[in-house]
């Protein structure tokens, strides 16, 4: 099979398609043929040499696909059969024409998507999902901030808290990304954090209050503003590490408003957790997908033998919604 390798830690040129072997399905495992898969920020961190896949995972990049059941393993409980269209979250091993997988972290698709769309749903569901209702505990007529506006898991985090019937404000960096987030993706606030102060900016158009949750992919960066726009019993859960590892925290304004500070990753959790969490976004989040409540949103597809170029369009910033490898 076609499989995407990296030479060595850099730019979008590291990456290589080479034909090498087939996975086998271990005891619990499925064997998908791979039609499409999702492109995330982990996999251009990956690339970097910045985040290395966990113990015991594929080495080939991916963490999310869109598929046809090809075989099974032993032990598998799940009610599948041979040819069933599903998707499936990763810890590694996307990029490929076939991947084996945990049958737990494996879900049939949302009615009203087609195959290749659906690539673009599991990672970002999932994170958002368990980020925001079951980490943080949104509820309807809080304030939730989301960083990074029209990327795959903002433009997710914007439709899932307003089904929830939160109040959503974003951050985006131009312009016509913050117009895009509000008329297009329904944000009710949306703020230009190259031109403005984003805490204060949410105050003055939220009635002086801040954020209850703010989902945060930049990390670092961005860890002083987080607090200073948290409102009191607020929680920031941070996702990402884009602007960096290490910040300094006001513990004395932590202790003020009563809030919390969280930070969470998907892709090295255990199987099970991963299972649960898929669960919940089955029971929870696929039936607002077929509603039309969410809906999944692909900027670009490129061709497998495109990788390259693919990360080098993800790596731009362009784009609004997913970017996806076709097999």
């Amino acid at each position: 099979m076609k499989a995407v390798y990296i030479s060595e830690p850099g730019g979008p040129e590291v990456l290589e398609v080479r034909e090498v072997e087939a996975p086998l399905p271990g005891p619990g495992e499925v064997l998908i043929d791979v039609v499409a898969a999702g492109l995330n920020r982990a996999d251009v961190q990956q690339r970097r040499g910045f985040y290395p896949p966990p113990p015991g995972a594929s080495e080939i990049p991916g963490l999310e696909v869109s598929g046809r059941i090809a075989g099974f393993g032993t032990g598998v409980s799940k009610p599948f059969s041979l040819g069933d269209k599903v998707v499936a979250l990763l810890a590694g091993g996307g990029y490929a024409q076939q991947v084996a997988v945990p049958a737990e972290q494996v879900l049939r698709l949302p009615d009203g998507v087609d195959l290749v769309t659906a690539a673009s749903l599991p990672e970002v569901a999932a994170t958002v999902y368990s980020n925001l209702v079951m980490t943080a505990q949104l509820q309807a007529g809080e304030t939730v901030l989301i960083h990074g506006a029209t990327g795959g898991i903002g433009t997710m985090a914007i439709q899932l808290a307003k089904a929830y019937g939160a109040k959503v404000a974003t951050t985006a960096g131009t312009d016509e990304k913050v117009s895009t987030a509000k008329a297009f993706l329904g944000a009710d606030i949306a703020i230009n954090y190259a031109e403005e102060d984003f805490p204060e900016s949410l105050r003055r158009q939220n009635g002086g209050k801040g954020a209850d949750v703010i989902l945060d992919v930049v990390g670092a960066k961005y860890l002083k503003q987080n607090i200073e726009a948290l409102a009191e019993y607020g929680r920031l859960v941070v996702i990402g590490l884009q602007g960096g590892t290490k910040g300094e925290l006001d513990l004395g304004e932590l202790l003020r408003k009563r809030a919390a500070v969280v930070a969470t990753a998907l892709r090295p959790r255990p199987v099970a957790e991963k299972g649960a969490i898929l669960n919940g976004v089955r029971d929870h989040v696929w039936p607002m997908v077929a509603d039309g409540r969410i809906q999944p949103l692909v900027a670009r597809t490129f061709p497998l033998d495109q990788v390259s170029a693919a990360h080098e369009y993800f790596d731009s910033g362009d784009h609004v919604g997913k970017v996806l490898l076709v097999m």
